[in-house]
């Protein structure tokens, strides 16, 4: 178990041994009748019968404890990676394939920056959260995987925001999206903030400057892999769909 944790909680940070602090979660995993009970802050919140497999739940809470205690950023739930230096944002809540998304555009040179959260500044600059991409692939577990399993880098640097695609998968649907106005991608920004950061008086004015400049769609999408070919089409044609 912890060899899993050392391999899949937010790989890319620092470690230490000795923490004087008061911690701002405290999780604790204890060997169960046939797997592992997670227990958050004094309360028992999830079964596993691998290490593997309970890495996602870790992650999850380690992730609302994180969240909860930003300074000077904020979040929105959107996979995020970098092309040729700027930001494509995907919002979206859990479990509306961001994850699968990212994967294909990883596959295909981008940059990791998340899965699940784009974190913002003051200057409307993206922040890297690069823990592991949570993959599900037909398991009954989400599984943790690493962006060096695509040979994909992972971002340290913050970066402007170049693209948002804000765009919603049907099953056998096909791809179909049209440029959104600025006013839209704030929503979009929005109505994809986490609640515990809803109501900052900040949070409009580091939207507006994440979204200037930026190129935005909206629609929906087919397949991960097709979509992922029609969104670097998109951006890598020059001034398509610049947003008023």
């Amino acid at each position: 178990m912890l060899e899993a944790a050392e391999r899949y909680v937010l790989p890319t940070l620092p470690r230490t041994h000795a923490f004087t602090g008061a911690p701002h979660c405290l999780a604790r995993i204890e060997e169960a009748d046939g797997g592992y009970d997670l227990i958050a802050d004094g309360i028992s919140c999830a079964f596993s019968p691998t290490a593997t497999s309970m890495m996602q739940f870790l992650i999850r809470v380690l992730d609302d404890a994180v969240i909860r205690n930003l300074r000077n950023l904020y979040a929105v739930h959107a996979g995020t990676v970098v092309w040729n230096g700027r930001a494509i944002l995907l919002p979206g809540m859990s479990h509306a394939g961001k994850s699968s998304l990212v994967v294909e555009l990883l596959r295909r040179g981008a940059t990791y920056y998340s899965d699940e959260y784009a974190l913002i500044d003051s200057r409307g600059q993206i922040h890297p959260y690069p823990r592991p991409v949570l993959v599900r692939n037909g398991r009954a577990f989400q599984q943790p995987v690493l962006p060096d399993e695509w040979q994909a880098p992972v971002g340290r640097e913050p970066v402007t925001a170049g693209w948002i695609f804000l765009v919603n998968y049907r099953a056998g649907g096909a791809w179909k999206v049209e440029p959104m106005e600025q006013s839209e991608a704030v929503f979009a920004l929005l109505k994809n903030t986490p609640h515990v950061l809803a109501e900052s008086h900040e949070l409009l004015s580091f939207f507006h400057r994440a979204v200037l400049g930026v190129k935005g769609f909206s629609g929906e999408r087919s397949e991960a892999g097709e979509a992922a070919e029609r969104i670097l089409e998109l951006v890598d044609t020059p001034g398509s769909g610049a947003m008023r």
